[in-house]
């Protein structure tokens, strides 16, 4: 039972560091990454839908990014919806592929989005620290109902801190990683 507890706590933790990578991944650095806009919603249909549901992303050059719609009424719509964006980046097409230039962020815009990206790290350590809590709250009530011991509650809870000071530091270190990446010129 306690082993179960655990394992679902850093199950969801592995989950929340998964989420943190994909969020950052869509932050925009000097290099052209499908990433930045994969995620951005267009209205296709009526129905808002992320752009790698309509499109083909791909980054034929380090600083460009090439869309390609399945179907040629949607450039319009894209290209409203990355102007719509706050990627600070102008599209070009030409009838049948959207065109991104990925230009050189100044140094005030890579301090922008290094806070950006702490913010994001932060949710995330809350995230994995709320799984703790709630890991926390199971264990408790496991031992209320006399299933463990006082002894294997906090046996487990320092197991529980172990897994979740580990997750810590792993978002921590995405975090410092991605904030070099950003501060690369």
């Amino acid at each position: 039972m306690v082993e179960d507890v655990l394992t679902e706590a850093e199950n969801k933790m592995n989950k929340t560091l998964e989420v943190l990578k994909r969020e950052l991944a869509s932050i925009r650095t000097g290099r052209a990454s499908p990433a930045l806009v994969e995620r951005l919603q267009v209205e296709y249909y009526g129905v808002p839908t992320p752009l790698n549901q309509v499109a083909t992303i791909s980054a034929p050059e380090p600083r460009l990014l090439v869309i390609q719609p399945w179907e040629k009424g949607m450039i319009g719509t894209i290209e409203k919806a990355i102007l719509k964006s706050d990627l600070g980046i102008t599209p070009t097409n030409d009838g049948r592929v959207i065109r991104l230039a990925i230009p050189q962020p100044s140094q005030e815009r890579r301090k922008e989005l290094v806070k950006v990206a702490r913010k994001k790290v932060e949710e995330e350590k809350v995230a994995i620290r709320n799984c703790r809590r709630d890991a926390v709250d199971a264990l408790k009530e496991l031992e209320k109902e006399k299933l463990i011991s006082e002894d294997e509650l906090k046996r487990a809870q320092e197991k529980l801190q172990k897994i979740t000071d580990r997750h810590i530091e792993e978002a921590e270190r995405i975090g410092a990683s991605k904030e070099q990446e950003i501060l690369e010129v």
